[in-house]
Order: structure tokens, then sequence, then C-alpha cells
């Protein structure tokens, strides 16, 4: 949040309706973070000449009530309850990742019901506010709040766009000479075309996928024959479902789980924020902040797939940072999306931009029109139009015909509280070789995550 205050205060004319924001309520109910990430995102505000814009409340009716749009990015057990839902799977030899596989589920089953709870809350408080969903799984997530939050809800994610974007330089071409097409789930999807001043370059891509993969680590986990043979590059998290045992294989070798790193730096991130202000004030806890951040943005993915010591390289990637300069802001990753999002919805800059959202005049058309899938959409004044897509190859339809089957039936479980539906959700999923599995899975599950899924009856 720190990242997006200072984009959205330094973008200028890179955020056509930046001007809109008169205030930026934050809501967070742990104190030590209030304390930390909260009390920068406020003081950043003032440091970069808008003191007073950014606000911190404990009380979540009190951040929501005369809100336009909501972010929710809310983690139900914390950075502990991550761990848990990797370790589990990974012992016995399965993706345990937070976004798919029984992780994701667990996540989702942990998330859906507190989320509707607070869209409630956002009804009663700002009826017209839109909710702009962050959460992972964000599929699964979006999926719960369309179809039973009552409030109105879009799904942003950065992954498809930082594929398309590193397409375009691998090219040497701007983004804005592009072209292209898209489709498929969150974490699951493909780019099937891609057009460089009217010409198709989707063949080329796929015949120097190798030098492809040297050029950028998120498409250098798969294998490059199986992708030529698809006939659409897939966006990093396809791995998962691709190769998941190497990925198991990977996790082995580095000696941790990215949940595990992700929760020793975010420790070093709190406790280096508390000692920056007592000794330096905001200047020094952003370099602390965004120091921190950038060796956890310069080491997703990679020990995944590369199976590295994980600790020798956050110290490597460490070495080569320079604190970000609190000045030089540019807006990318979740927060662009998500503020080109708000742009168009208030027609300052309707856009095409890839967002989770429902598949009306079905976009994806072997889907039902009330899947939210993630496509390229037209956001404007009106709302949010999904564009056609044009067809998935075979093997990508089957993929993301079977995780659709796994959400529709985990979204159910999770709205009726049914634990008999929460093991058949977690037998359909790709990742989870059968009942009998998801059955000890969510048994574990249910007795690490305590009240969290006490719901399941």
């Amino acid at each position: 949040m720190p990242a997006f205050v200072r984009a959205v205060l330094t973008g200028g004319a890179s955020f056509p309706g930046g001007e809109l924001f008169d205030e930026i309520a934050l809501w967070e109910p742990d104190p030590t973070r209030r304390h930390t990430t909260g009390r920068l995102a406020v003081e950043l505000a003032g440091a970069l000449g808008r003191p007073g814009v950014v606000t911190l409340s404990a009380d979540a009716e009190e951040a929501f009530t005369g809100a336009s749009f909501v972010f929710s990015a809310v983690r139900v057990g914390g950075d502990q309850g991550r761990v848990i839902d990797e370790q589990v799977a990974l012992k016995r030899g399965l993706v345990g990742q937070e976004t798919t596989g029984p992780g994701g589920a667990m996540m989702a089953l942990r998330t859906i019901p507190v989320v509707l709870e607070y869209s409630e809350m956002l009804r009663r408080c700002s009826p017209e506010a839109v909710l702009i969903n962050f959460t992972n799984p964000a599929g699964a997530i979006t999926q719960a709040l369309s179809l039973h939050g009552r409030v109105p809800v879009v799904g942003v994610c950065d992954t498809p766009g930082g594929a398309l974007e590193r397409l375009a330089d691998f090219l040497d071409v701007l983004p804005g000479e592009t072209s292209w097409l898209y489709s498929g789930l969150n974490h699951l999807g493909w780019v099937t075309s891609f057009k460089v001043a009217g010409e198709e370059r989707i063949e080329d891509l796929l015949h120097r996928y190798e030098e492809l993969q040297r050029f950028d680590h998120r498409f250098a986990a798969f294998d490059a024959e199986m992708v030529r043979k698809v006939g659409a590059i897939p966006t990093e998290y396809v791995f998962y479902f691709y190769d998941p045992r190497r990925y198991v294989d990977g996790v082995s070798r580095a000696g941790s789980s990215r949940g595990q790193d992700v929760l020793r730096l975010n420790e070093e991130l709190l406790a280096g924020i508390s000692r920056a202000f007592d000794k330096g004030g905001v200047k020094e806890a952003w370099s602390t902040y965004s120091t921190v951040l950038g060796v956890r943005r310069d080491t997703y993915m990679r020990t995944d797939t590369e199976g590295d010591n994980r600790q020798a390289q956050a110290r490597a990637v460490r070495a080569e940072r320079a604190p970000e300069q609190l000045e030089e802001a540019k807006i990318g990753g979740y927060e662009g999306v998500a503020l080109r999002v708000i742009a168009g919805l208030t027609s300052r800059q309707p856009a095409r931009v890839i967002v989770n959202t429902r598949n009306a005049g079905s976009a994806v058309g072997f889907l039902d029109p009330d899947d939210v899938v993630e496509v390229p959409s037209y956001v404007y004044g009106g709302g949010i139009q999904p564009l056609a897509v044009g067809e998935l190859p075979r093997p990508a339809r089957g993929l993301v015909t079977q995780v659709k089957e796994y959400e529709r039936a985990l979204v159910e479980a999770a709205v009726t509280g049914d634990a008999g539906l929460a093991e058949i959700a977690l037998a359909l999923h790709p990742l989870v070789p059968g009942i009998s599995s998801a059955k000890e899975l969510l048994a574990e599950y249910r007795e690490l995550h305590g009240p969290h899924l006490a719901y399941l009856k």
C-alpha cells in the first residue's frame, strides 16, 4: 500500500484521474502494521506535498464510509496461514502454492466467508462503491463476490499485463505498437495472438521460445517444445499445472517454500520500518521498505522454478539493489492495473484492460456467462464489457474447463459451509489425486487452521 500511495501521488500525467482522490482511507486491524506500513503510507503523503490525503483507521466501517472504490487485499490467517497451506501439500509431494492446488483452495475457503461479510458492510456504508479485488486466489474470490457479494466487483492481477510487456520488450517494440489476444482464468491464461503493427508474431515467438526463456525468467519454467505443441504462450503460473513435479523437487532443493520466504521478509520489513522511524523518519523508512520489497519482487518465482538456495539468492539480489528514491515513482504492477480500471470507470480514460470479470456475452465461449474469467475488457463509464478473445488451443480449454468446475464447487462449499462439497471441489482440482487425498488434506487443514475453517460442517 505505501507503494500504491506513492504511485498515485507522484503519477501526475501518467495517471489521468489521479486528482479524483481527495482521500485514500486505509483500514488495518493489526496494530503492528498500522504503526509501520500504515504509518509509512500516511507520512509519505505529507513528504510528497499532500498531507492529510491518506488516513488510517482500525475501524472498517469508518474506512468504507464515503468510498467510491475499495481495494480488497486480505490474508485470513496471515502469513503463517500461507505457510500451512503450502507445507501440508508439499509433504505429500503435491504443489504447495497460495493461489492454486490444495493451498489455493484452503486460502479461498478461509477467505470467501470473510470477504462476503465485508461486502455486506460495504453495501451498507457506500452502496455505489466498486470493489476492486486483489485478494488471492483472485479468480475464485472474484467469482464468489460476483455471485454472492451484492456489490459491483472486478478482479485485477498484473500477471498477464507483465507477460505482454516483456513480449514487447523481447521483440524490441513499444507496447503501443502491439495488439494481442489473451484468455483463461486468473493464473491460468495464455497469449494466443501477438501482433506488431498488424503483423502476427506469435509463431516467431514460439519458434524463438528458448531465446525468450533466456530473456526473462517468467518464461524459463516451461518445456519449450511443449509450449510450441500447445501453440500459445502461457503466463508463469501455468507452470504449476504443466510441471508440478519439477516445482516440488525445486522447493525440496531450495529448502523452503515461497510462503516461508515471504514470512521472513515481511518480519524483516516490519521490524526495519519501525527501526527506521525511530532513527530517521519517513525517508529512511521508505528506503527500508523499498529495499525489502524489491528483494521480494526480484526473487518472485525464481526459486520455485530454479530450485536455488533461496536465502543465498535473496542476498545476491539485495547486494545488487539500490533503494528507490522517494520521488522516482512510476505506476506499474497491481496498482497500475487498478488505476487504469478506475480511470476507465470514471470515464477519464476508457481503456482495454485485462481483468477478472463475468463472462458476459460468453467471451470465453465454452464457459458459462456467470463464470468469472480473465480476459481483455473494455472499461468505461458504463461498466466493464469483456471482449471477444478467440479460441484457446484444445489442451488449454481442457485445463480451464476442469479448473472452473473446481472453482464453482469451491465457491458453493464456502457459501454453504458444506465440508463434503469442499472435499469434492478439492478432488476436482487437477493437482489433487482424487477424493481420498482430498479428504485427508481437508482433515489436516481443518485441524491446523482451526477457527478459520470451523464453519465447514
